[in-house]
């Protein structure tokens, strides 16, 4: 589905991303880990177009996209879910939702239907389309932002911190529905500061440090790995050994 090669970026003339080489399978939730300015919110900025990679190649479904600006991105069904809160306070639920579809703007008939569609997933939109997004507690502004991201019907999803300051009950529901898409055979890569969650629902857990991937896999194993109790105690994490003669992959 998505293929980062020895991806560099930044801000300001500062490289963040210092050779990001990964790998995300298509129907997976792969979910990134690591401590504050590993890189990880600016690894989906870079795919999503908000960055230019200064060096490195990203291919979606085979084809180069890391040269795009945002609107062809988006036109490729990949959408992002931001960090912090995204929503138009002053406009109402169903407004919110609607501006997903800015793409499919004049398609009215398709724009009506994806709209439907949300209100089926999402209670909330259909219950509530006229209240102000403002009035909104954290997590049903999070149902919204989730409904949004529908109405281009991506393929693949990239989620920055999806749970972050949310209640339990909040965080279940957020979790609920992000399993759905992926029935819906969607792809999700995510940014998880909470390491048990992101790595209790992921099909692949990855581990970023210093601006590049350090450690991927199974993450039951990953959460074994003594390594991550290091990083996270501020530590680093080592590289991989080479193997018979070779150098390692930076996986």
């Amino acid at each position: 589905m998505l293929s980062l090669k020895g991806v560099v970026a930044g801000y300001g003339g500062g490289n963040v991303l210092q050779g990001v080489d990964l790998d995300v399978a298509k129907g997976s939730i792969t979910c990134i880990v690591g401590p504050n300015g590993a890189g990880k919110s600016t690894v989906l900025r870079t795919i999503s177009g908000l960055l230019s990679p200064s060096a490195g190649t990203i291919d979606h479904l085979g084809k180069p996209i890391h040269k795009l600006n945002c609107h062809s991105i988006l036109s490729q069904g990949i959408v992002q879910l931001p960090q912090h809160d995204a929503l138009f306070p002053l406009m109402t639920v169903r407004e919110n939702v609607m501006l997903g579809g800015y793409l499919i703007r004049r398609k009215k008939a398709l724009l009506a239907e994806r709209y439907d569609y949300v209100e089926s997933l999402i209670p909330l939109v259909r219950e509530r389309p006229h209240d102000k997004a403002g009035n909104l507690s954290g997590g049903q502004r999070r149902m919204v932002e989730l409904g949004r991201t529908l109405m281009l019907d991506p393929s693949l999803i990239l989620m920055d911190e999806p749970s972050l300051g949310l209640d339990p009950k909040a965080v279940a529901q957020v979790w609920d529905l992000i399993k759905l898409f992926v029935e819906q055979e969607r792809t999700i890569l995510l940014v998880e500061q909470n390491v048990k969650l992101g790595f209790k629902v992921a099909t692949h857990g990855v581990i970023m440090e210093g601006g590049k991937v350090r450690r991927e896999g199974e993450p039951s194993a990953l959460l074994a790995d003594p390594d991550m109790a290091a990083l996270y105690l501020g530590g680093t994490i080592q590289e991989a050994a080479p193997t018979n003669g070779k150098e390692p992959d930076g996986g």
